[in-house]
């Protein structure tokens, strides 16, 4: 599913797209800094409310760290079709090196040395990973104008189609509810910050700037997604609560499509998206 069906879905998205990316730099520039700015405002909030914990990190990265190459690309999918995927996909691209860089940041033991070897793994798993791969090659073949044969539009649509039914599959299967006992009030705290703050304050300050229909409704879908998987590995590698990272990929997997539902109603009642 990651290595294939994904990266298949994403790089015919992005390759047969007729959108102009080059005019969506403003909408990724303000993307990134956005993500940035709520980097620096969970991690004040989450030192402040847990002044003694050892779980900063851990929390921080749930706060911030959205699931936005699968469930967040599904939420797009199903509201906009297609044609949306493409600009979302550019907004993955983007978006995973700075989840990544912020990471090692908030995780990453405070002596020089464990950084630099931290940042190393990260550039190496950023440039090995499918998806941004992927993306990079539907990029080029967009810019360059490129005919795709027919054969192989077919078979990738084929293996796009389920891309993101497997996907959501997989997060599914991977909840364990037992794991949700523990840490309660932490759990809750990084939650609801992925949940409702961010989606929150993304979408606001987005139609204040002057963002509306699919670029407003990816700025809201990406951010509304749960916790991502790969914050659990990162946890790992950095020796933290594996538990505590577990809980909150659980939670705001499970809320996540209330809280969804919720917000994209409200969006389409006052015609946003």
């Amino acid at each position: 599913m990651f290595n294939v069906a994904l990266p298949a879905m994403l790089f015919l998205s992005i390759a047969t797209s007729e959108h102009n990316f080059f005019q969506s730099t403003e909408f990724l520039v303000f993307s990134v800094a956005m993500t940035v700015s709520f980097f620096l405002f969970v991690t004040l909030s989450t030192k402040l409310a847990f002044k003694d914990s050892t779980d900063h990190g851990v929390l921080i990265q749930a706060s911030f760290r959205a699931n936005t190459a699968i469930i967040g690309i599904a939420y797009v999918e199903n509201a906009f079709g297609s044609q949306a995927v493409a600009l979302a996909a550019m907004y993955v691209a983007v978006i995973t090196v700075v989840f990544n860089i912020q990471a090692v940041i908030c995780l990453s033991p405070k002596t020089t040395g464990s950084k630099l070897h931290s940042t190393k793994l990260i550039f190496l798993n950023l440039v090995k990973n499918p998806l941004i791969i992927a993306i990079a090659l539907g990029i080029m073949v967009s810019s360059v104008n490129i005919t795709l044969p027919k054969v192989v539009i077919e078979t990738g649509n084929y293996l796009a189609r389920i891309a993101l039914p497997l996907a959501l599959l997989c997060t599914g299967a991977s909840l364990d509810f037992r794991t949700m006992r523990d840490d309660k009030f932490p759990t809750w705290f990084a939650a609801s910050n992925k949940l409702m703050v961010a989606p929150f304050i993304f979408t606001l300050i987005g139609y204040w700037y002057g963002f509306r229909g699919t670029e407003l409704g990816i700025l809201f879908f990406m951010n509304a997604a749960p916790v991502a998987a790969a914050s659990y590995a990162m946890t790992q590698a950095a020796g933290g609560n594996t538990i505590l990272s577990a809980n909150l990929i659980g939670l705001t997997t499970l809320f996540s499509s209330i809280t969804v539902g919720v917000g994209s109603l409200v969006l389409k009642v006052l015609g946003l998206i």
